[in-house]
């Protein structure tokens, strides 16, 4: 039973770890049918953010401030990919709607230069950041069977990045101008919707959640300036499962990957468990091309 316990556990963990980092990105895809290869070093801007934080907390402010360091730097972990997601899409991803391979490779670009800025200011070898005393520990639930405080605090945080999206797609105006662009770009422009101002404040949310997901990854190891691109490939996955457009899709996709991969790394290798997960994707793709849950539309089929 406490054997269950664990790995049950240990699979909601990755499963919430991948939708966040898959969150921002379908949103992003979803909305603009851009490739975005750079989503990865948001998650890196986002966990340097926190790197960043905590070394002001150390060495400017007295030692009993250092546990409010992390709360601070997940809103700028927020912040910081925001502004950088907005200034990318503005200065470069608009101008290559349409042409997936030419968007494709441009992020991909912009990726190497974040990643060779990052490896020339905070070098190449990974960091640690120290997480706050309030998450040491963790939660006894029997014998042999402790849930980290750590991986409860990312649990929750997932929940309510995902509470917060969902309030702003389905339950606000700017939700509601989001959902009709991608539905129909074209219509939505007729009525008057700003078409451009949808697809860069899109883009920025999407980034700022990878800057919370590179932030929330500091609790787990150290990081470096790959940390995203550990990451990528499973968070395409999670979105192309579960159906693009589709907030419960990416959840279910996070869910159905995480939980997989759990079990397959038990009964084998990590290796040989990514290889069977991949497996099982291609497999179950073939019967469900659009994925778990398609969004039915003209904009879409086209």
């Amino acid at each position: 039973m406490a054997l269950w316990l664990t790995q049950l556990f240990n699979g909601l963990s990755v499963s919430s770890i991948l939708l966040l980092i898959a969150l921002g990105l379908a949103i992003t895809f979803g909305l603009m049918r851009v490739i975005n290869m750079a989503h990865g070093e948001f998650i890196m801007i986002g966990a340097y953010s926190a790197y960043l934080v905590q070394k002001i907390f150390q060495s400017s402010l007295p030692q009993g401030w250092f546990d409010a360091y992390y709360p601070l730097a997940l809103l700028l972990a927020f912040a910081l990919a925001f502004a950088i997601g907005l200034l990318l899409e503005t200065a470069l991803i608009r101008f290559l709607y349409g042409r997936p391979l030419d968007s494709l490779l441009a992020t991909w670009g912009v990726g190497l230069v974040l990643q060779q800025l990052a490896r020339t200011i905070f070098g190449a070898p990974n960091v640690g950041v120290t997480s706050p005393s309030w998450l040491d520990g963790g939660l006894r639930i029997m014998t042999g069977v402790v849930f980290p405080y750590k991986r409860l605090f990312i649990l929750a945080l997932v929940a309510l990045v995902l509470l917060a999206m969902y309030l702003y797609i389905y339950r606000s105006d700017a939700g509601r101008r989001m959902r009709a662009v991608m539905q129909n770009r074209d219509m939505a422009a007729c009525l008057g919707i700003s078409t451009r101002r949808v697809d860069a404040v899109t883009f920025a949310i999407g980034s700022g959640i990878a800057g919370v997901a590179g932030c929330a990854l500091t609790l787990i190891g150290p990081i470096g300036p790959t940390i995203g691109t550990n990451y990528i490939v499973d968070a395409f996955m999670v979105v192309v499962l579960g159906g693009v457009g589709k907030l419960i899709g990416t959840a279910a996709g996070a869910l159905g990957i995480g939980m997989l991969n759990t079990l397959f790394e038990w009964g084998s290798t990590a290796s040989l468990g990514k290889v069977l997960v991949f497996l099982c994707i291609v497999a179950f793709l073939q019967w469900k091309p659009m994925g778990l849950f398609a969004v039915r539309s003209r904009s879409l089929d086209g």
